[in-house]
């Protein structure tokens, strides 16, 4: 069934940072005259990245991409079977994270899961997906006060949920807007990168006061995506720069489905991401033999370069803007590792290593004897009086000799006046 004509221009999130804010409201996108359904005909990035070629050979079936975000809601018909499985991390959702969280930004999970995965309303009408036969999984945070558990938490939860959960793919459209991230997350991401998934994350934007990318976006290994608008120029506020960045996508004049089924256009890389996240979920589709680390690598090596870009990767547009169509039938040279690069290297490098076990002692301890009482050291004297060495050895000989020689000259001088008067002649 059909439920709308025409979009609504409805005040939407430019991003999903630790707290979301709306934007200011966006004008609805003119139908094409071209296109019987102006719903489709308003999805410019389907045409325009090669979506629509991709589909001739995929549609994403046997792919499972998780929905990091405030939940994708119950209701909507475009998400009809679309949704395997879901939690809440936030303890603020339901069990099956399915019920939108946040008062300010509930619809942001299923405007994210509709890009990525939505069914439409009919065989060529509605809102469609960029891989519409993918599954979803729904893991519902919170931001600010609406999570009871800290944020970082659900975080690290939410991913190792999804890995043991059987997600191919993790989206996450969201920021932090710093570059550093907690400790708790190296284990999680570790966890997914060991399990061959891969992991998408928005860029953040400026609009929304994202000036560089911030963690995740920062972490290695994660393909990062910048946004960019209709005509394939960096987006200025929805999107923002970083040398993380690895590829671009639209981030402008973008269509969600809200958690009430209205249609909305919005803006920003938290839609960016899930549409890369739905080409992956193609090639995924298209090529199942390929690991995580080659999925990502050829996204980024058949993007397609912009007259913009000053180098390679770029810091606004990272290798280019993705392109569906050579993503899944271009052949690709074979990688062996993330080219996002390595996590767990840069653990090794920046974290602190754990202190390892005590050395185990293999012999008996030696015991050394004391070493013998020093002397007492010699009191300070005079230094214009002798000392007993300079007595004994000095004075006392230089004494002697002088009393002998004393004797000696006085025994040579009685002698001399006694032969002196024998020889004088009696009167």
């Amino acid at each position: 069934m059909i439920r709308r004509a025409a979009l609504a221009s409805t005040a939407v999130a430019l991003a999903l940072a630790v707290v979301a804010a709306p934007a200011a409201a966006a004008a609805p996108v003119a139908p094409s005259t071209t296109e019987a359904d102006p719903v489709r005909a308003a999805e410019y990035w389907l045409d325009d990245y090669g979506i629509r070629t991709a589909w001739q050979s995929t549609r994403g079936a046997g792919v499972r991409i998780a929905v990091i975000d405030t939940g994708i809601a119950r209701g909507p018909v475009e998400f009809a079977g679309a949704v395997a499985g879901g939690t809440d991390v936030s303890g603020a959702g339901t069990p099956d994270g399915r019920t939108p969280v946040g008062a300010v930004d509930s619809n942001h999970g299923s405007w994210v899961g509709s890009l990525a995965a939505g069914r439409g309303t009919g065989a060529d009408t509605g809102m469609i997906g960029v891989a519409p036969e993918a599954e979803l999984l729904s893991i519902s945070v919170g931001f600010g006060s609406s999570a009871i558990v800290p944020f970082t938490e659900q975080i690290a939860e939410a991913v190792r949920w999804a890995v043991d959960n059987d997600a191919d793919i993790i989206n996450m459209s969201l920021t932090t807007n710093v570059p550093d991230w907690d400790e708790s997350w190296d284990d999680a991401f570790l966890y997914a990168y060991e399990n061959d998934v891969v992991v998408i994350v928005a860029a953040g934007n400026r609009a929304s006061g994202t000036t560089r990318v911030g963690a995740p976006a920062t972490i290695p290994g994660v393909l990062t995506v910048g946004g960019v608008d209709p005509s394939g120029r960096a987006s200025i506020d929805a999107s923002t720069q970083g040398i993380t960045i690895g590829v671009s996508a639209p981030s402008e004049q973008l269509l969600g489905v809200s958690a009430d089924g209205q249609l909305v256009q919005w803006s920003g890389t938290s839609g960016a991401a899930p549409i890369v996240a739905g080409i992956a979920a193609l090639v995924r589709s298209a090529h199942p033999e390929l690991d995580a680390n080659n999925v990502i690598n050829r996204l980024i090596k058949t993007a397609k370069p912009t007259p913009a870009m000053k180098a390679t990767p770029d810091l606004l547009y990272g290798y280019g803007l993705v392109d569906a169509a050579a993503a899944v039938s271009t052949s690709v040279p074979s990688v062996s590792t993330n080219p996002m690069g390595s996590l767990e290297e840069w653990i090794r490098l920046y974290r602190r290593a754990d202190s390892g076990p005590a050395p185990v002692q293999t012999s008996a301890p030696v015991v050394v004897a004391p070493l013998p009482a020093a002397e007492p050291a010699p009191q300070a004297a005079s230094p214009l009086l002798p000392s007993r060495d300079t007595l004994l050895y000095g004075t006392l000989p230089l004494l002697m000799l002088t009393v002998t020689a004393i004797l000696v000259a006085l025994g040579v001088t009685a002698a001399v006046r006694r032969i002196r008067s024998a020889r004088s002649p009696s009167r």
